[in-house]
């Protein structure tokens, strides 16, 4: 065994720099925080060669004096802290003391710095860990470090680097993490002497997300603010529409400092959980404030990493302040147009409508031209009645005949599925609980209404039409599906395309969800059970959540080594044979076996008991089906999104449809 002996502290340095400066990223990182610490309100930086040539960080703080000069680039000299009990109460960024000592052992800087009140300032040069004498020089108050060749006696890190671009991208996330935070600081960025950014002081949130990002963005973010127990939380979240395929999007400060932490990370994808696809990330710029006490920072050379004093209390604020923020705010989707749909310079106009040329027509006039047409093509698109192509009658689930008045002919329908909202009752204030409302389709079939007497009929007056109700359709809307997949209806300032899986899907899931809430889904015994074959896997799975499928009303029993016995079944899944489910679930509860928590394998099982009773793409529906669905979209809770973050409806305005058709 060698000798053991202490190493030499320029290599403990480069040691050290391996941990701090990882690239020149890193560099930019340590030095805009010590101009922070030093109260700058003006921080300039410039960039050379994707930082590797040089990395100049110029501000207008306090200063150093000329005898401290050696010291600021001395291993764990600091201002920051003067004893332990500081390390508890940590409220800069820069404490260690190691982040200038590193830097200057594997690069060459200059310092120049002068303090406010003094005649002049002063210089130091490291090369490479070697210091020079101070010398006396002149320049503005405040601190400028310049510094060149980094790497240049580690070859073995240089060789590393990426290109200058690549290089360059990290340090504009850097550069973007201290914008965001202090949006008092005016601060410019510049790469081979071309000025990237310039961010005035006194900036909002918004407008700094507007410049690093982009305006459209900022516009459509949600404000989020939240006062409890100590801990305040404020910030911009984005729609669910702006969801990202990764989460570096996702900016998260804790008293100033850009932080990663999993509980917040875990918080943040709860608050978006069933408001968009599991595989995207929501896009976040949060804030949080806690006592400093409450928190410890020095638990990594990077101090992108912390350790709270209680994470389930953060877990919980975040978690509530997002949630609340979503559940009170219109998701739906709008149409995102092609940005060559505008109309583009020397391009011919449409042709006019008869009476009205577009040179003089107002916008006001072409808006309210486009509602007319629209309401029309409404009027006059719902499916013909009494002619031999229309839908037929609606059937009672098994497929009995209906008749809709004493003067119809019977009709018989082959078609044995059931009626469409599939017991899922009417949740709004105004309508009892007790019984689950009836389908339109089903009410249809059983209250048939007598046919109206010609001579006794009144003369149709538009004014004498009772208003709808609130959270009623207007009985005057019709609606039109497409493809036997998609519902078009009229709105106030445009047209509704909605997905009918989607929302019907959304509708059965928060009326599974509210059901096991208040205890157990209702269950029906099977007159005659249904048996599956199972593997010594799923039958083990099924014995381990037994109780949460009971909760759920699937009733399962053995009925051999490898055979169990569907016993019950939730009777809002009457459209979903049971024993084709219970397969797909035993293989889900497989699948998961210890990787997800209770809740999180609930909400799995509670999206495909959802999906599988859901109407699916491709099945006609009646126009009863269709108002009911639609009706009862409007008394569910999150109906933008299908459970499993898809939207279930895009909005189109009269403005983008005027766009489209090159009338702006």
């Amino acid at each position: 065994m060698a000798n053991i002996a202490t190493l030499p502290q320029l290599l403990v340095n480069k040691i050290a720099a391996g941990e701090v400066v990882e690239r020149p990223a890193s560099v930019v990182k340590e030095l805009l925080e010590n101009s922070l610490d030093a109260g700058a309100k003006r921080v300039a930086v410039d960039i050379e060669d994707g930082g590797k040539r040089l990395i100049r960080i110029s501000d207008d703080g306090c200063g150093i004096a000329p005898d401290q000069l050696p010291l600021a680039v001395a291993p764990h000299a600091t201002s920051k802290i003067a004893q332990e009990a500081d390390l508890y109460t940590i409220a800069s960024f820069g404490f260690r003391g190691e982040a200038l000592a590193s830097i200057a052992s594997v690069s060459q800087v200059d310092i120049v710095s002068r303090q406010a009140d003094a005649i002049e300032g002063a210089a130091l040069t490291i090369n490479g860990g070697d210091l020079a004498p101070t010398t006396p020089a002149a320049g503005a108050p405040g601190t400028t470090i310049t510094v060149q060749n980094l790497f240049f006696n580690t070859p073995a890190r240089r060789k590393f680097l990426r290109r200058p671009n690549t290089e360059m991208g990290h340090i504009s996330e850097q550069f973007t993490r201290v914008a965001l935070a202090n949006p008092d600081v005016h601060l410019t960025l510049s790469h081979n002497g071309r000025l990237l950014h310039e961010l005035p002081a006194g900036a909002s949130l918004r407008d700094r997300v507007a410049a690093l990002f982009s305006r459209e963005l900022a516009q459509g973010l949600l404000s989020v603010a939240r006062r409890e127990r100590d801990i305040e939380i404020d910030g911009l979240i984005g729609l669910p529409q702006h969801s990202r395929p990764s989460s570096q999007w996702q900016y998260v400060f804790l008293n100033g400092r850009c932080i990663r932490d999993r509980f917040i990370s875990h918080a943040l994808r709860e608050a978006y959980r069933g408001l968009m696809e599991p595989s995207r990330q929501p896009v976040v710029f949060l804030f949080l404030r806690v006592p400093a006490e409450a928190v410890d920072v020095n638990v990594h050379p990077a101090k992108t990493e912390v350790r709270f004093a209680d994470s389930n209390v953060i877990h919980s604020q975040v978690l509530a302040a997002l949630r609340d923020r979503l559940l009170s705010t219109d998701l739906s989707a709008t149409y995102q147009g092609s940005h060559n749909a505008t109309a583009r310079k020397g391009q011919s106009a449409p042709n006019p409508q008869p009476g009205q040329s577009c040179e003089t027509e107002t916008p006001e006039q072409r808006r309210e031209r486009v509602r007319r047409a629209m309401a029309d093509f409404f009027k006059t698109s719902g499916p013909p009645q009494n002619t031999p192509n229309a839908p037929p009658a609606p059937t009672t689930p098994t497929g009995e005949m209906t008749q809709t008045g004493p003067n119809t002919a019977p009709t018989m329908n082959s078609d044995t599925r059931p009626p469409l909202p599939s017991a899922i009752p009417d949740t709004s204030p105004d309508h009892a609980p007790e019984a689950p409302a009836q389908p339109a389709s089903q009410y249809a079939a059983d209250h048939p209404s007598p046919a109206p007497d010609p001579s006794t009929a009144p003369q149709a007056n538009p004014a004498a039409t009772p208003p709808a109700q609130p959270g009623e359709l207007e009985p005057s809307k019709h609606y039109v599906q497409i493809h036997n997949s998609y519902l078009v209806t009229e709105s106030d300032d445009g047209m509704v395309i909605v997905d009918q899986h989607a929302l019907h899907e959304r509708i059965i899931y928060e009326r599974l969800h509210q059901q096991v809430s208040n205890g157990t889904l209702s269950s029906q015994r099977l007159l005659i059970p249904e048996t599956v074959d199972v593997t010594a896997n799923q039958m083990a799975a099924m014995e381990k959540a037994g109780p949460l499928l009971e909760s759920l009303g699937v009733l399962l029993e053995p009925f051999g080594p490898r055979t169990v016995a569907v016993q019950g079944f939730p009777t809002l899944l009457e459209r979903v044979g049971p024993a084709e489910f219970v397969g797909d679930l035993l293989d889900l509860l497989v699948a998961q076996a210890g990787k997800v928590s209770r809740e999180q394998l609930l909400h799995e099982l509670l999206d495909m008991m959802a999906c599988k009773a859901a109407v699916k793409a491709g099945d006609p529906l009646t126009q009863q089906e269709i108002e009911a669905l639609l009706a009862q979209g409007k008394n569910v809770d999150r109906a933008s999104n299908c459970p499993h973050g898809r939207p279930t409806s895009i909005k189109l305005s009269l403005a983008q449809l005027e766009k489209q058709f090159k009338r702006t």
